[in-house]
């Protein structure tokens, strides 16, 4: 079976994951995911994984290269590329029902995104201070 390459992106960070047969290992930005220093992200990421049944999980490698964004943009983004290659790669409803039902953000995203600036203040809310004096 060929390579699967699948995208997801929060707020400005965007993650591609590659998912091919193999031994279940995971790469994020070339790295083992076991190795990634933060503990939170790292959970992030490993959601999907955990989610699925395991004879799937032990069937695949995934290579993931995240860009843009901080740690936990990437993480989330990530999330979202793996949970979608997961769903690509099986070709089955019940993956997708599954982490569908556990937490629809893990296949569509966020669609929050920042309000624009507005003038007479620094930001999109906030204006700035006037004196009477």
């Amino acid at each position: 079976m060929a390579d699967i390459v699948v995208s997801g992106k929060r707020k400005t960070a965007v993650a591609r994951a590659t998912i091919r047969q193999g031994a279940g290992r995971v790469y994020f930005n070339g790295y083992p995911l076991e190795a990634f220093p933060i503990e939170q992200a790292k959970q992030r990421m490993f959601e999907p994984l955990n989610i699925i049944p395991e004879s799937l999980r032990r069937k695949v490698d995934i290579f993931v290269s995240a860009s843009g964004g901080g740690f936990m943009g990437q993480a989330d983004a990530s999330r979202i590329a793996i949970g979608r290659a997961l769903v690509k790669y099986s070709g089955s409803s019940d993956v997708k029902r599954t982490l569908t039902e556990y937490d629809r953000t893990i296949l569509s995203g966020d669609p929050r995104r920042t309000e624009p600036k507005k003038f007479g203040g620094p930001g999109p809310r906030r204006r700035y201070q006037k004196s009477y004096r």
